[in-house]
Order: structure tokens, then C-alpha cells, then sequence
């Protein structure tokens, strides 16, 4: 995998060295420690009190770079018995790497056109299974050993402002720099990650520059929709205001539990997702919450018919059909200093069918804490330390102790705990753009079994961003 990990490596200097000889024409900013995200920036009301930064020029275009390299492994755990979707006890080690080069346009007044060139390849631990809350967000089910090329984000963005004060925005890898109305509303068409608009943490939401564990980068408890690789196509309405925002989206899903291929029944296979999102300040230091509700529908099967069914072990794609799926969540993130801070998340869904798209986990809550490295003289790295509890309605718990399998889960049988996770990471800017991280995760009752684990998971990152 070493020379297929180096053309990778080659292709990004190659991109690094294109973005640097573009960046005069296209006015571009450094970009290397944003977490960019499709929800357009409200830089005014997020920093109330805050002095605000000079208004950067309107771009036209622009084009920036990341790639990501991730070595993970574990030295084995005890283990009374493992199934088909388990942990390897014995102990591994994988890699992952991922290499996108990202394009925007301006076309008209207020629309926006971005699309983003993925390379990927690699493998999560077990090929990512064994864990509900997984402790890589890079690796995909999907993993593969020759490179594999995808367009995961093609989408037109329109701004429409409601007139009245301005903010700017600045440039980054999903958006041009420029200014626009705090009042406004934003349409976003196309393909793109639904996590790229919703559920969004100013701490814990990229595993790229941030937590590496899946239940850390979103709510684990939301299904959010999206093929084997994070991806799908929808359309997103918001109305930004300036201390709020309303978003609303409707996203396809995939025709089979964590495909590629996407379900052409619109009508019948769909996900809605709304969130209220209230910016506040606390002695001039800011705060979001936001308040998150879906209702998902797909060719999905009862958990309780597949027990009820007396074949074991129970196969809930024995009886799929189209059936709903509702969950909420909250999430807050609060700047406590100016090089600290805080943040939660709790989710709940109706755990009756199948997870369809995301991971096993019908209850979560996480929270933790972010610390720069201005305490130290380092005020580019960053310390993170958070906690997760995963957990199974009741009748999830039994699918999965009767032998039932679902995207992650899957060892025969289990002795049901709540699955707990303490993760802590080190970043360090190494050169501008460039940083190494060092990711530690201690996980207990991995895939919710009280008969596997714990077990200590270290990795290595390495990510560069222009």
C-alpha cells in the first residue's frame, strides 16, 4: 500500500502546488484551520461584541486542497467470542487516506457552484465494524486498496438578502469570500453531505483537523441520509436572522441499508431534516445551540417482526418494506476563554427498524472540551478530550442478542452495556497548512457487548489543507 499511499501523496503536491500558483488570482485566504461546512457562515451574529474582521474581497473563484492520512490500530482485547461484524481481538493495524481538490465559481449575484474531486483509499479497523461509535470518520464501509476517485459534492448554493446590515464571508474550501445580508435566505441544490448543513459543532464535527470517533463528528443517534460514503443528493432551505437560523432539508436515501446506489422512489424513500440554530454570547464569548429533528423513510425492516419471526439468526431484510424512522438531538458548543471551550450533544431515535444509513445507536451523549495552545506557546495546536455514551432501545438490543446484524454491529450474540468511548487528541501545527495529530481512544463494550473489550485504539494523523 506504500507506493499507492505515495501516488496519493504525489497527486496532493501536485494540487498543493496549483492552489498556490492560483491563489493571486483568485484573491484566496489561508484556509488550513477552518472546518468548513455549506451552511454559510453568520461571522456578525456568532461573534457578537466581537470587533469585526475587514470585509475580504469578492471572489470569483476559488480552489483549495486537503489531504488526509490516518494510521490506526489496537494491540488485541479480550474477547469470549466473536461474530461475523466484530472487532478483531487479535489485534491490527489500518490506514486510511483521502485527497480532495475543491472548486468554487461564482456564476450570477448571490449563486454560488462548488464541486469537489475525492480521492480515497484505505480500510477502518475490522473494515470498519465492531463498534457502533466508530474511531475512525475517515474510513468508510466502502474501503478499498486501489485508489477510488468520486464527486461527493456538485451543488449550486443562491444567496437572496432580506436587505439590512452585511457581514463577510470568508473564503474557504465551500465558499467564496465575499459579503452578504445577515438577513437572508440560502437554497442549496445537489450532492453533498447532509452534515455538511446540519449538526454542526465548532468543536467536534471533522475528523480531518478534529475528534477522529463517528459518534464525535455528528449526533450518532441521527440516521443521517447518505450513501456508503457520507454523500447524497437533496435540496436545503434556510433563513438566517441575526441571532437565529432555520434550516430545513430533504435529502434521498439509499436503496439497500448503507449502499452506493441511491433509492429512485423519491416519493417513497426520502429523509427531512430540520434544525433551529440560536446564537448567543456570555460575557463576549459566543455560543450556538441548536435544536434537530428528522423524519426518515425507507425500504427498511421491523426489528420486532424479524424477532417475532422464528428463523434465527433474525434477518430484519426478510420483511422490509417503507417505513418511518423519527429522532431529535441537541447540540451546543460554548466558547468558554478565548482558547477554550465546550460543547454536547444528546440524540434519541424510535429504535424499531433497521439503522439505515449512519451507524447502530439509538440513544447518545457525548460532550467534551477543546483547549488552544496559547497556554503553551503553541497557539495553532490544539488539545481535545471528550466522552461518548452509545446506547439500544430495547428491542434493538434483543435483534442484535439473538444473532441480528446491522451496518456496524454484529457479534452473534451480546450481553447488553451501553457503549462508552473517552477519546483525547493532540494536533500540532507543523508548518502552515500542515499539521500531525496524535489520537488516543479508549473504548468499553465495543458494539454495546459487555463480553468484548475494552479497548485501547491509537492512530496517527497527518492532514495538510490550502
Amino acid at each position: 500500500m506504500t507506493h499507492k499511499r505515495t501516488l496519493l501523496l504525489a497527486m496532493a503536491a501536485f494540487a498543493a502546488s496549483a492552489v498556490g500558483a492560483s491563489s493571486a488570482c483568485a484573491q484566496s485566504t489561508d484556509a488550513s484551520d477552518k472546518t468548513s461546512s455549506l451552511s454559510t457562515p453568520s461571522v456578525g451574529a456568532l461573534q457578537l461584541g466581537a470587533q469585526k474582521s475587514a470585509e475580504p474581497p469578492e471572489q470569483r473563484w476559488n480552489l483549495h486542497v486537503q489531504n488526509t492520512d490516518i494510521v490506526q490500530g489496537d494491540s488485541g482485547f479480550s474477547a469470549k467470542y466473536s461474530g461475523r461484524d466484530s472487532l478483531n481481538s487479535a489485534g491490527e493495524t489500518k490506514e486510511t487516506v483521502s485527497l480532495d481538490l475543491m472548486l468554487g465559481a461564482r456564476l450570477w449575484s448571490g449563486a454560488e457552484f462548488h464541486v469537489d474531486g475525492m480521492v480515497w483509499q484505505g480500510f477502518g479497523l475490522s473494515d470498519a465494524v465492531g463498534v457502533a461509535g466508530f474511531p475512525n470518520g475517515e474510513a468508510f464501509r466502502l474501503g478499498t486498496h486501489e485508489p477510488n476517485a468520486n464527486l461527493p459534492r456538485v451543488f449550486l448554493r443562491q444567496t437572496f438578502g432580506l436587505g439590512g446590515e452585511q457581514e463577510a464571508v470568508p473564503d474557504d474550501s465551500l465558499h467564496l469570500a465575499g459579503k452578504q445580508d445577515i438577513s437572508r435566505i440560502t437554497l442549496t441544490l445537489g450532492r453533498m453531505s447532509a452534515k455538511d448543513i446540519f449538526d454542526n459543532n465548532a468543536y467536534a464535527n471533522d475528523p480531518r483537523t478534529q475528534f477522529l470517533n463517528w459518534s464525535l463528528l455528528a449526533n450518532g443517534a441521527w440516521d443521517f441520509p447518505a450513501d456508503s460514503l457520507g454523500y447524497t443528493s437533496g435540496l436545503v432551505i434556510e433563513l438566517n436572522q441575526p441571532v437565529w437560523t432555520l434550516r430545513y432539508g430533504f435529502f434521498q436515501v439509499p436503496r439497500v441499508q448503507n449502499g452506493t446506489a441511491i433509492d429512485a422512489h423519491v416519493l417513497k424513500a426520502w429523509s427531512m431534516v430540520t434544525e433551529g440554530e440560536r446564537r448567543f454570547s456570555i460575557y463576549d464569548h459566543p455560543g450556538v445551540v441548536r435544536l434537530l429533528g428528522f423524519l426518515s423513510q425507507s425500504h427498511q425492516g421491523s426489528l420486532q417482526d424479524a424477532l417475532d419471526n422464528p428463523a434465527r439468526p433474525p434477518d430484519a431484510t426478510e420483511n422490509g418494506t417503507y417505513r418511518k424512522k423519527f429522532g431529535f438531538g441537541i447540540n451546543l458548543d460554548q466558547e468558554i476563554t478565548k482558547d477554550v471551550g465546550v460543547f454536547a450533544r444528546l440524540g434519541w431515535n424510535d429504535g424499531k427498524t433497521e439503522a439505515w444509513s449512519f451507524t447502530d445507536v439509538d440513544r447518545t451523549a457525548s460532550a467534551g472540551v477543546s483547549v488552544k495552545g496559547d497556554r503553551w506557546g503553541r497557539p495553532d495546536d490544539t488539545f481535545g478530550l471528550a466522552g461518548v455514551i452509545n446506547g439500544l432501545s430495547s428491542v434493538t438490543a434483543r435483534f442484535f442478542a439473538a444473532g441480528g446484524t446491522g451496518i456496524l454491529v454484529g457479534d452473534g450474540t451480546m450481553t447488553y452495556g451501553t457503549e462508552r468511548i473517552l477519546e483525547a487528541y493532540y494536533d500540532a501545527q507543523i508548518w502552515k497548512g500542515v499539521h500531525l495529530a496524535f489520537d488516543y481512544q479508549f473504548i468499553t463494550n465495543p458494539a454495546y457487548n459487555q463480553d468484548r473489550g475494552p479497548v485501547s485504539v491509537f492512530a496517527g494523523r497527518l492532514h495538510f489543507a490550502f
